[in-house]
């Protein structure tokens, strides 16, 4: 039976008992982690937060009714205990904290029963994800996932204490706000006082922080919930947290040494890891063209090779039909895997295709420097060697390459270079290699609303050498735009922003969007411009990303306290769910049934 913790007070949590207070009377209070009962004595690794600390049980200091206490106790009973620090009786646990002292209990209650948990609360268990959700509270127990969720505090706390101290004034900005659908699909909330009309949830503080700037606070941040209806990834949620900021009177450059000042406070203090400042940039088109990605991965080389030029007027038909058509021929070089199984290779083969490609083309080079390939007979000897000699390859190499628009040869390579760095042990999570890039394209192409479309958003500023382009090549146009990458993944961005009237004008046309459709979406921000707007820029991390690197993750729902599964739904409430039908008439919705065919 559950007893009340009343005129007890806890005293230390289990590691801030050190052989500093041996002799000492302490209470501490926590999960029975681990029972072990030896007849005339009852040892017990009492857990919380900080870590286990040993609890030893004797009769003779705990007394009869304390020691039947504790020989009923199970792991996870809640349970208070009073008692005298002395060093450890046994052999020293290198392994804890605590390793070298024990509590003699003097006094010990259970403050709570726990049936049986539905799989162990330790470190690294195998459970499935989907049990460990829907235990969520239970999840969340374990010394590893306690690590995580902690250290994201301690991040908040100190991106706070650096930014305050930078002259950040932190500002909240609105929950329910209008709806602008240029990214994401937005989440809706449906307006009881103003039935048929709705708010949308942010995707982001962005028009917000930039108004703030119009009224003068000059530098703004914010730790910021953000929603975006979209599908997800093992680094997406459809609820997540921005570290949001915006800065007046500052540039690209400007923007990007707080921030690396910023990355380098927060490694050290919390990892204890010295960040090389300044961090590499690289523009866009570079990343593009030598690692098929705008958020490459620099733990590892294997860089894409472009052999267009060498191959325009080879007699492989797959290559010479894709420049033609406008496209590329490009390959990486995967260094001591000539010797791969047709299997494998074909396994990349079919990798490939699921992002674009129609096929694969590689020549392994042997050990005794013979080429096998599956183009060789459409080539000669001569052709065959200078591809080999291009792609820097030695006996042992395995090289692939793909061939066809730009943008898929990019995703294609991009994406094969990680999947084979994975495959060959390249990845080291305990090496972090920060990228800034920069001078991202202005617009991209959407095939489905055939139009140019913002790359990022419509309020970046085009570098000023482009600004000549917008209305006549906008696709040549580059953005103020940077983004900020480790380890092959995107863990924030920003830009310059477009405060100049005409200029923002220009840039809705380059859209296609009439004046009327500006100002029915952005006319509150376009109003606010009408009066004074300072030059600005801003740069938003993911903090769930950002930790998810820190703590070696590989999964953001590692660094999340409740997270959605990937249907989006959460397996601890069951939400999304039915609503009363009361509740749906108040909001003046309907749900229609949908019809059997």
């Amino acid at each position: 039976m559950a007893e009340s913790m009343v005129g007890l007070k806890r005293t230390h949590r289990c590691t801030e008992v050190s052989a500093a207070n041996i002799g000492e009377t302490v209470t501490v209070m926590g999960w029975v982690q681990t029972r072990r009962n030896l007849g005339a004595l009852i040892f017990v690794d009492l857990r919380d937060r900080s870590g286990i600390l040993q609890i030893l049980f004797d009769e003779n200091t705990v007394g009869s009714e304390g020691f039947k206490k504790a020989y009923g106790i199970r792991n996870e009973y809640v349970i208070a205990v009073v008692g005298k620090v002395q060093k450890r009786s046994g052999a020293v646990n290198e392994n804890l904290k605590t390793g070298d002292i024990e509590v003699v209990a003097e006094q010990i209650r259970v403050l709570s029963e726990s049936e049986t948990p539905p799989f162990p609360i330790e470190e690294n268990i195998n459970t499935k994800e989907d049990l460990r959700l829907k235990y969520r509270c239970l999840d969340l127990r374990r010394p590893d996932l306690q690590s995580n969720i902690m250290m994201r505090s301690k991040v908040a706390t100190l991106t706070r204490a650096f930014l305050a101290n930078e002259g950040f004034l932190e500002i909240e900005t609105p929950m329910l706000t209008k709806s602008t659908p240029e990214g994401a699909r937005d989440y809706l909330v449906p307006s009881r006082i103003h039935p048929g009309k709705f708010y949308a949830l942010p995707q982001s503080p962005q028009l917000f922080k930039q108004m703030l700037m119009c009224s003068g606070y000059d530098r703004y941040m914010q730790i910021a919930r953000c929603f975006r209806d979209e599908d997800l990834r093992a680094d997406r949620q459809p609820e997540f947290t921005q570290i949001d900021m915006e800065l007046s009177f500052v540039d690209v450059d400007d923007v990007i040494d707080v921030n690396e000042r910023l990355l380098a406070y927060l490694f050290k203090e919390v990892l204890d890891i010295d960040v090389a400042l300044p961090i590499q940039r690289m523009t866009w088109q570079e990343a593009m063209d030598r690692f098929g990605s705008d958020k490459p991965d620099l733990r590892f080389g294997m860089e894409l090779k472009n052999i267009t030029e060498l191959v325009k007027n080879c007699g492989f038909g797959v290559f010479t039909s894709a420049i033609e058509n406008g496209g590329t021929v490009r390959g990486i070089n995967a260094k001591g895997q000539g010797a791969m199984p047709r299997k494998k290779i074909d396994a990349l083969v079919d990798f490939a295709k699921g992002y674009g490609a129609k096929g694969l083309a590689y020549i392994a080079i042997h050990e005794d420097g013979s080429l096998k390939s599956s183009f060789a007979k459409f080539m000669t000897d001569e052709e065959m060697q200078a591809i080999v000699t291009a792609m820097d390859g030695q006996a042992g190499d395995l090289l692939l390459f793909a061939a066809d628009r730009n943008k898929i040869v990019w995703n294609v390579l991009g994406a094969l270079r990680v999947e084979l760095a994975g495959q060959m042990g390249l990845l080291d999570k305990n090496e972090y290699k920060f990228l800034w890039v920069t001078e991202f394209p202005q617009f991209e192409w959407s095939d489905e609303e055939n139009r140019f479309v913002a790359m990022h958003h419509p309020f970046t500023m085009p570098m000023d050498e482009d600004l000549d382009q917008l209305e006549t090549n906008p696709g040549a146009v580059r953005a103020k735009a940077y983004d900020i990458v480790l380890n092959g993944t995107e863990i924030g961005g920003g830009s310059v922003r477009i405060h100049q009237a005409d200029v923002q004008a220009r840039m809705f046309k380059a859209l296609g969007m009439s004046d009327e459709v500006a100002n029915e979406k952005f006319g509150f921000l376009l109003d606010a411009f009408k009066y004074g707007v300072p030059p600005h820029a801003g740069l938003a991390y993911g903090l769930d990303r950002l930790v998810m690197l820190m703590a070696k993750c590989d999964s953001i729902r590692d660094v999340i306290a409740f997270p959605k599964v990937k249907d989006a739904s959460c397996l601890l409430t069951n939400a999304p769910d039915v609503v009363d039908a009361k509740q749906l008439e108040e909001l003046s919705i309907a749900i229609e049934e949908e019809q059997e065919v």
